[in-house]
């Protein structure tokens, strides 16, 4: 299963869509997966600043 980022909505939030059929338990893991890798990049991104 892949992901890809589509263009912004009105209110300027990024949305994305699954580019291939997959269960909901799939996609929820996909979701967890992007949300880990951004509280990832969040601390690395602070921990620059803070130096």
């Amino acid at each position: 299963m892949s992901f890809s980022f589509t263009d912004p909505k009105p209110n300027h939030e990024p949305s994305f869509s699954f580019t291939e059929p997959t269960d909901v338990k799939e996609q929820l893991q996909a979701i967890a997966d992007m949300a880990h890798e951004i509280l990832r990049l969040v601390a690395e991104v602070r921990r620059q600043i803070s130096n």
